[in-house]
């Protein structure tokens, strides 16, 4: 029997991504429960779910969370919820001996990751046994950023990175009026910057040791800061710039230009 499955969460990435990603590996695991907050929310995504998996279940509020907690059938939730829910969520199914993927982002600051590593370690101190506890981003596995990465390997040497990203945040995006985002720490550079600076970690290799950044607020439509302009410097000693707006008249998804050194020769 494949192995079973719950999701938290019902919203519109748990509806358009989450449930046809995972009918289409339908042989490889079975989705038991979807749970919400609300009843309505949870009916109306297991109705979006039954169309691929007809057995699944809707539960709600903190008696149907106890119920997935409690469930020794299930062996992995995703948790798909509000960026201010997630960390404690995730502990309590890890607490539970459940594996977790958690969406983007990890957590709201450094502060809180570093209680929750804390936490999470004191839950089972021997690897081997810990469930997984996972961070949903995808952008690790785009293609282009796959291969980008092998070329800058191919070339030589990095000795700068830049990075510019032009976001197209504004009324007609569905994730626009998220009232989650707009009192989340960081608005939409935080919850839109992490997929750009997981692309940046993956493809140089190398994690990010220092940063120093301006942010600004243009767009009063959109929760401050909606500008951020950087420099940091990679744990290689490679130094780089990191510039993102959140909404541009003139959108363009990622720029990333790393210049090389190989055999004399400096490479962009």
């Amino acid at each position: 029997m494949a192995p079973r499955i719950a999701i938290l969460g019902a919203g519109i990435f748990v509806k358009t991504q989450y449930i046809p990603r995972l009918a289409e590996i339908s042989d490889l695991v079975s989705l038991k429960f979807i749970w919400s907050r609300s009843e309505e929310s949870a009916k109306s995504a297991a109705e979006v779910a039954r169309k691929h998996f007809a057995d699944v279940e809707c539960v709600w509020g903190d008696n149907g969370l106890e119920q997935i907690i409690k469930e020794d059938s299930i062996l992995g939730v995703a948790v798909v919820l509000a960026g201010q829910a997630q960390v404690d969520t995730s502990l309590k199914l890890l607490k539970a001996g459940k594996q977790v993927i958690q969406e983007k982002p990890a957590a709201a600051n450094i502060s809180e990751i570093e209680n929750a590593l804390s936490r999470y370690n004191s839950i089972c101190p021997d690897p081997p046994g810990q469930p997984i506890w996972a961070v949903a981003e995808n952008y690790r596995f785009e293609p282009a950023f796959v291969e980008c990465k092998k070329l800058i390997a191919e070339i030589g040497d990095m000795m700068s990175v830049q990075v510019i990203v032009e976001g197209s945040m504004n009324s007609s995006n569905p994730y626009f009026s998220s009232s989650w985002r707009r009192n989340f720490t960081g608005g939409f550079i935080l919850d839109m910057g992490v997929h750009f600076i997981a692309g940046l970690r993956m493809i140089t290799g190398c994690e990010v040791v220092s940063v120093s950044a301006i942010t600004s607020h243009i767009d009063k439509t959109l929760p401050p800061p909606d500008n951020i302009s950087s420099n940091f410097q990679l744990e290689n000693g490679c130094s780089g710039v990191f510039v993102m707006v959140v909404s541009s008249r003139s959108p363009k998804a990622c720029d990333i230009l790393a210049s090389c050194w190989h055999e004399g020769n400096t490479t962009s």
